[in-house]
């Protein structure tokens, strides 16, 4: 094994331990959730640390140029430019995008720059593509939303596991090797995880996109009616049955059969093999992901979901369970902290009084001085250079140029900004339409914590030296905070997190007795940990849910179906995600040779008889056409696609950006985009 800093990769929510060496070399380590293993992406990870395109010098537009500065003009052109916004438009009219990959210190540094150095109500981050709706219908339904309420580990040899919307042989390599009973695939597409299950003596529930919700309530129907139905956990544990019973009881599996295409023989067979299992020593869980997440339905889905799992008697149980796989490295700790617009740091509610009262003493400010609820996320990129909207905006770790939904129509709202800033270490899309650019530290330059998908709290370890110029953003936040005239922001990591268990203490997500001190030991800490001798929480809910009565909460939800549906004009539906060796919007995995050559250019998936019908082969380039724009992509043939369905990843620019046609129509209570499902048609370019 190579010998170095013990850290954990950059990526996904796995975050899958690793060693890195002071000349930038990568080697795996045994942890629990990687057991010695890492992806493609992982073990290319370092590649990045010393590329040539990193950005190392501030840079300033000058004559429509980005232009070289130095820190300290690069710094003062900031700080005039967010003057001059809220001298026009007030407070609000600076606004703040995050990222689901900072640290917990920086995104906890960076809710607290926003209400307090900027006063702005308008911060939000990324994360809210990725795991809103989950968060949303998991606080309903448990009290309180942690992606996995139990360690990966629980879920090695479990005899049964339902993956919704969730492709883990291409996002998260390193989890599927955890699963080793069978599996059960809900997902519009064969992916190769749906293929494993199919291997493995599982099942793949190939369901027409955006019908998800009709689904998980025909599973319940059958649950219920074919007596799979923990009755005795039903009454003693939860709350609600009889009301999302009488929702459930419509969706008899022949009509579900016929809205999402599941043969009834399917769906039975599904949940006899949770059942059995649960039965079992071995165990059951149902996992949830983007493709269950990802509509304008994507909270009332997950709840739907959450009902099946409750149904069967699995969360709150050792060796079952229901969880959801969160996307970024720290999506998890980032929601907790203060980058989402309703929420302070400890997954705190920014409207609870006692909530503000206990933040605002531990910075140091009247409460009456905290500003709001903001703007979410897909809503706050619409308002952007609006009259009554931001007028300047500082993105840190995100792309939204070409990850948000109607990504054309989100362009064209940030070059209508007065001020653009960025934060990065390339030159992302989102960065090259920027006013101001500051090169910041990656992963392996910087220390810190990050909160992984089972909620536990990993140390992430400086390996290697930084380039030259290049700052960590605590740095940046405190020299901004300070040329606006406020002080109390500290910039050396260990100070931030002290203060983030201060402002945590006490709420859903407790880090108070987490330390450096601690982690560094190599204690496994999972949150909520409230003191110094708590041993942390790796398994909630096996006493009781985190509601005030103790039980999990049913919810009665119907079936709406996606806001988009096909017509004569639009016959398709499109749905996105992710391929093996690229990462979100790409703008890391992309200027890695070895996994941009592995992936390919932009293409589109079709069953080759769809593509025929629109004069088109495999290989041919094409066009893929929906009411808010048009896609280029090279058409991939597969004959196991569905008939009325086309899939595009979402990690490429310029004309191939997926998201120019993707639907930001929102989930009411997550503000979820719905990234899974637009009418579209294929053409030959």
């Amino acid at each position: 094994m190579t010998t170095g800093t013990k850290t954990h990769c950059p990526y996904c929510g796995l975050q899958c331990a690793m060693t890195v060496t002071a000349a930038g070399v990568v080697g795996a380590r045994e942890f629990p959730t990687n057991r010695g293993g890492l992806c493609h992406k992982g073990w290319t990870s370092a590649a990045l640390l010393r590329h040539p395109e990193r950005i190392t010098t501030p840079l300033v537009r000058s004559e429509g140029e980005l232009r070289p500065t130095t820190w300290d003009s690069a710094l003062n052109a900031v700080a005039d430019g967010i003057r001059r916004a809220q001298n026009a438009g007030g407070r609000d009219a600076v606004a703040v995008f995050g990222s689901g990959g900072l640290t917990n210190e920086k995104a906890y540094q960076l809710g607290k720059f926003a209400r307090v150095a900027l006063g702005t109500a308008n911060i939000d981050y990324n994360g809210r593509f990725c795991m809103s709706s989950a968060a949303a219908a998991g606080t309903a339904a448990f009290g309180v939303d942690r992606g996995l309420p139990f360690p990966v580990s629980d879920l090695t040899g479990a005899g049964a596991v339902m993956l919704w919307g969730a492709n883990v042989a291409e996002t998260m390599p390193p989890l599927a090797g955890h699963f080793t009973g069978r599996l059960i695939v809900a997902d519009p597409r064969r992916t190769p995880t749906a293929q494993r299950a199919l291997d493995g003596g599982g099942l793949h529930l190939q369901l027409a996109p955006g019908t998800d919700l009709a689904l998980a309530l025909g599973l319940m129907h059958v649950a219920v009616l074919d007596g799979f139905i923990d009755r005795e956990y039903v009454q003693r544990r939860t709350v609600g049955f009889e009301e999302a019973w009488l929702s459930a009881a419509h969706w008899w599996p022949e009509r579900a059969e016929r809205v999402t295409g599941v043969p009834v023989d399917q769906m039975r067979r599904a949940v006899e093999m949770l059942w059995d299992a649960r039965q079992s020593d071995a165990g059951s869980y149902i996992l949830t992901a983007r493709g269950a997440e990802q509509h304008a339905t994507g909270t009332d889905t997950v709840a739907a979901v959450i009902g099946l799992a409750l149904t069967l008697g699995l969360p709150g149980r050792r060796g079952s369970g229901y969880g959801c796989l969160t996307g970024q490295g720290n999506g998890q700790g980032g929601r907790e902290h203060g980058l989402k617009a309703d929420q302070l740091p400890g997954y705190r509610k920014i409207t609870d009084p006692a909530a503000r009262e206990h933040v605002a003493a531990v910075w140091g400010v009247d409460p009456a001085e905290l500003p709001g609820p903001g703007l979410s996320a897909y809503t706050l990129l619409d308002a952007l250079g609006r009259p009554a909207g931001p007028r300047a905006l500082l993105v840190h770790g995100a792309n939204p140029a070409v990850s948000a939904p109607r990504a054309g129509h989100v362009a064209e709202r940030l070059a209508a900004l007065d001020l653009l800033v960025v934060c990065d270490f390339v030159l992302s899309e989102t960065a090259a339409m920027a006013d101001v650019v500051l090169p910041v530290l990656q992963w392996a330059e910087e220390e810190g914590t990050m909160t992984n998908l089972e909620g536990r709290v990993l140390r992430r370890r400086r390996a290697v030296e930084p380039p030259a110029g290049a700052r960590g953003e605590l740095w940046v936040l405190a020299e901004l905070a300070r040329r606006l005239g406020r002080t109390g922001f500290a910039s050396e990591p260990v100070e931030v997190f002290d203060e983030l268990r201060r402002a945590s203490a006490g709420g859903p997500a407790d880090y108070a007795g987490v330390s450096y001190a601690r982690l560094d030991a190599g204690e496994a800490l999972h949150w909520p940990c409230p003191d110094e001798t708590h041993p942390g929480t790796p398994r909630l809910f096996l006493d009781r849910f985190a509601t005030p009565n103790g039980r999990a909460r049913f919810a009665a939800v119907a079936h709406r179906g996606p806001a988009e549906v096909p017509d004569a004009q639009y016959p398709l539906t499109a749905t996105t995600g992710r391929v093996l060796t690229h990462y979100q919007s790409g703008a890391q995995t992309r200027r890695v040779p070895e996994l941009a050559e592995a992936a390919g250019g932009m293409f589109v998936q079709v069953h080759p008889d769809i593509a025929r019908q629109a004069g088109l082969v495999d290989g041919d380039a094409a066009a893929v056409v929906s009411r808010r724009g048009t896609v280029r992509a090279a058409v991939r043939c597969d004959d196991t696609m569905r008939l009325d369905t086309v899939f595009l990843p979402f990690h490429f620019p310029g004309a191939g950006r997926a998201n120019l046609i993707t639907n930001p129509a929102l989930d009411p209570r997550s503000s979820m985009p719905e990234f899974k499902a637009c009418a579209v048609r294929l053409e030959p370019t």
